[in-house]
């Protein structure tokens, strides 16, 4: 049995995969704001379980002493996308990226595998700046849809109780789930603009929402308290009507009064000082 402190082997890998998340994190923070749309859902990584590996070298035949690069999944990173479409574009983005280096991708949308995975993944080379100097990690970036996600995580908690030996009927059922998973990222494929527009139509509405929320509260530092209230109530009236045409004319009201007040605190301002 191997004898080598696991915690201390693991660490890197851990490193690996909290920079990474945060990276790709940031990335669709970005990517939001430059263009009101993000390809990536959301992000998540984990580590490999040491029984995992154990379990992975030996299917492999990895000898002990070359793990670190025989099994190239022990820091996992995945992306969500909403729709297929998304995935090559989220793909392009960490092949630009220079904090890291692709070495291959393994495409399993376009050749699914015969189970009725789907999924893109980059195995990508790290580096990791240590105690004692910088370590290169390999690292697999899988990028699917949610729905290939859903599927891809029932399958894989199967396949761990079965210890990789699903019954026929599973199986079968199994591949038809994943059919049915393709189908509805068609479909989604299909209304993807209609899906956009209605959700920069919330985000929109939802923004107008906080902003005059935010803006009413400012006016009581201006001790300006009547009319705060009178705009609470117009507030209160627009939203039970969802009036959001309204709304934003109210948004505009509000932050007029706030303009003339600024200008009225800063024109006394400038006449104390003589």
């Amino acid at each position: 049995m191997d004898g080598r402190d696991w915690g201390l082997f693991l660490l890197p890998y851990e490193q690996a995969v909290e920079e990474l998340k945060v990276k790709f994190k940031t990335m669709r923070a970005e990517l939001k704001k430059r263009q009101e749309y993000a390809p990536i859902e959301f992000v998540t990584g984990r580590v490999k379980k040491i029984s995992s590996i154990l379990d992975k070298a030996k299917r492999l035949d990895v000898p002990m002493d070359q793990l670190e690069t025989g099994i190239e999944d022990i820091a996992g990173i995945r992306i969500m996308c909403q729709f297929v479409e998304d995935i090559r574009w989220v793909a392009q983005y960490v092949r630009s990226r220079k904090d890291l280096t692709v070495l291959y991708e393994k495409d399993y949308i376009t050749n699914f595998k015969d189970s009725g995975y789907r999924s893109f993944h980059m195995i990508a080379e790290y580096p990791v700046q240590t105690a004692f100097g910088q370590k290169m990690v390999l690292a697999e970036i899988q990028i699917r849809t949610l729905a290939m996600n859903f599927w891809a995580t029932i399958e894989h908690s199967l396949n761990y109780k079965y210890h990789n030996s699903l019954p026929d009927d599973i199986r079968s059922r199994l591949k038809t789930a994943a059919e049915a998973a393709m189908v509805l990222d068609n479909e989604m494929s299909s209304i993807r603009e209609d899906i956009l527009s209605a959700q920069k139509s919330f985000e929109d509405d939802s923004s107008i929402v906080h902003r005059i929320l935010t803006d009413i509260h400012k006016l009581y530092f201006f001790h300006l308290i009547v009319e705060a209230i009178d705009f609470r109530r117009r507030f209160d009236e627009l939203w039970q009507e969802h009036d959001f045409e309204g709304l934003k004319e109210l948004s505009s009201d509000i932050k007029a009064m706030l303009r003339a007040e600024s200008v009225k605190v800063s024109g006394e301002e400038d006449e104390s000082q003589f």
